[in-house]
């Protein structure tokens, strides 16, 4: 986003405030009358649920369909299919709220299909988002995690460490929707932003983070 920001206002010229946390966290605060114009989830249930009042529910549209991985700074491990989390071998598994953060749902959702979600349990810590998922990996405070590709890899190279994509059929497909805001109405830098979005360019950028784009 800070990279897609920056072209649109050197392209563009209007000035974008952004606010990141996590997807329900907004919602509710979208709901409540948080001054906002634009919203992107990192799903498409919550802008969908907005009503009327909140969003102008025509102008929404998917901006990214996001892959999960799970990472550790530590190279060499045995991530590919879940050998470590099998193994039991670690000390804590980061990975997003499910209550809060769709990157989180995916997650429970792997667990699930893999059917460690009981034997994993006891060493999960979960961040409000999946930003602080990836913190937790990041800061070593957790072994390994569940993040999203699109903070591990940029231009199709992954970070350092180890990692393993985690097979789309274990998880439904992660895909995030954008919508304007009923406050955006009639702000033409909000609208901009958005069909700005939705250009060839900009599906470059997404997609050299990992992501697909529809």
């Amino acid at each position: 986003m800070n990279e897609i920001i920056s072209a649109f206002e050197a392209e563009i010229g209007h000035e974008v405030r952004v606010s990141y946390g996590s997807s329900g966290r907004f919602y509710a605060q979208i709901n409540n009358g948080a001054p906002f114009d634009v919203f992107f989830s990192a799903d498409q249930e919550k802008p969908a649920l907005l009503d009327a009042q909140n969003a102008l529910a025509s102008n929404r549209f998917t901006y990214a369909i996001g892959a999960l991985a799970l990472w550790s700074k530590s190279p060499g491990l045995p991530l590919e299919q879940a050998e470590l989390l099998r193994q039991g071998n670690f000390n804590k598994l980061s990975m997003a709220n499910p209550r809060l953060a769709p990157y989180g749902i995916a997650a429970l959702e792997v667990l699930t299909s893999l059917g460690l979600e009981e034997s994993t349990r006891d060493k999960w810590v979960q961040g409000e988002s999946i930003t602080q998922a990836f913190q937790f990996v990041d800061s070593e405070n957790a072994d390994l995690g569940f993040v999203a590709l699109s903070q591990i890899m940029q231009d199709g190279v992954s970070s350092e460490g180890s990692v393993w994509l985690i097979p789309p059929e274990l998880y439904k497909p992660i895909k995030q929707d954008a919508v304007l805001l009923a406050r955006g109405e009639g702000n033409q830098g909000a609208m901009d932003f958005l069909n700005y979005v939705q250009s060839e360019r900009v599906k470059m950028i997404i997609q050299s983070y990992g992501y697909q784009v529809e």
